[in-house]
């Protein structure tokens, strides 16, 4: 199944006889709250999910955004209409790391058909509507581990023994610059893949063809088992939507940075990607 779906192909979709759930999770670190975004306009139909509130848990030392429990998550989705038989499809305002986010959630609780609408809600070109929906109860389920998940020391090892990516800008994977978090710097034997360099200039993700030549230059076809982190988790699920259009299996770091440097005696590298 395709992890990424056109405006066109969800137009269609929306409009036949099986048409897929739809979530909103237009979010912006630091930014205004996405729900009066929403409530502005919206695809017809899709139900706001919240970000901080209900993708991620309170931030602590298990990061900025750490999973959120994963029964609260299925009540969520339940309440948003998610079913299990049922395909979904998440977008956001065009950034693509909220929605990646919540394929990543979904996918990692099982469910089988999820995909991200490829430019966000920039590339829609159909109607949209302020009305907000009240659907049917739907009766998803998560069960947790249907596709990889690191924790810190998952992370270290597999720096040392594959192929970590970290999906930060690169001034910040070097530690010239930490806007965010308490310390500078990346988890040592990680290479510099900045999420920003998978999509194009129209926000969409590039080709797979064209992800599949980044990933293997960045030694994605050579590395037992590629994983990836963050800031906080919510970038490199992107990046880990980057790798499953270029057909690549990728584990998640959750916590990413923001839990790996709040243990101080985690080691931290700076300086230069090692490639």
């Amino acid at each position: 199944m395709n992890a990424i779906i056109t405006a066109s192909q969800l137009a269609s979709e929306s409009a036949g006889d099986r048409p897929p759930v739809l979530l909103d999770v237009r979010y912006q670190m630091g930014g205004p709250h996405g729900r009066a975004a929403y409530e502005a306009g919206h695809i017809p139909g899709a139900v706001f999910v919240d970000l901080e509130a209900e993708l991620a848990g309170p931030p602590g030392p298990g990061g900025r955004h750490p999973l959120p429990d994963v029964e609260a998550f299925g009540a969520v989705m339940r309440r948003a209409g998610v079913s299990q038989d049922r395909p979904v499809v998440v977008y956001d305002g065009g950034q693509g790391w909220a929605a990646a986010r919540a394929w990543w959630m979904l996918r990692w609780t099982g469910h089988p058909d999820v995909r991200v609408l490829d430019g966000g809600l920039a590339a829609w070109t159909g109607p949209v509507e302020s009305e907000v929906p009240a659907p049917a109860a739907g009766d998803f389920t998560p069960v947790p581990g249907a596709v990889p998940l690191l924790d810190a020391d998952g992370a270290a090892e597999l720096a040392r023994t594959g192929l970590l990516l970290d999906a930060r800008a690169a001034e910040r994977y070097r530690g010239e610059v930490e806007p965010i978090d308490p310390v500078a710097g990346h988890i040592p034997g990680a290479v510099s893949a900045p999420t920003m360099d998978n999509v194009g200039p129209d926000g969409r993700l590039l080709p797979a063809s064209q992800l599949a030549a980044r990933f293997k230059a960045l030694g994605a076809a050579d590395a037992p088992a590629v994983g990836v982190y963050c800031g906080s988790g919510v970038s490199a699920a992107q990046e880990v939507l980057a790798l499953e259009v270029a057909g690549i299996p990728a584990a998640l770091y959750a916590g990413s940075w923001s839990e790996w440097c709040a243990d101080t005696s985690r080691p931290v590298a700076t300086g230069p990607d090692p490639l």
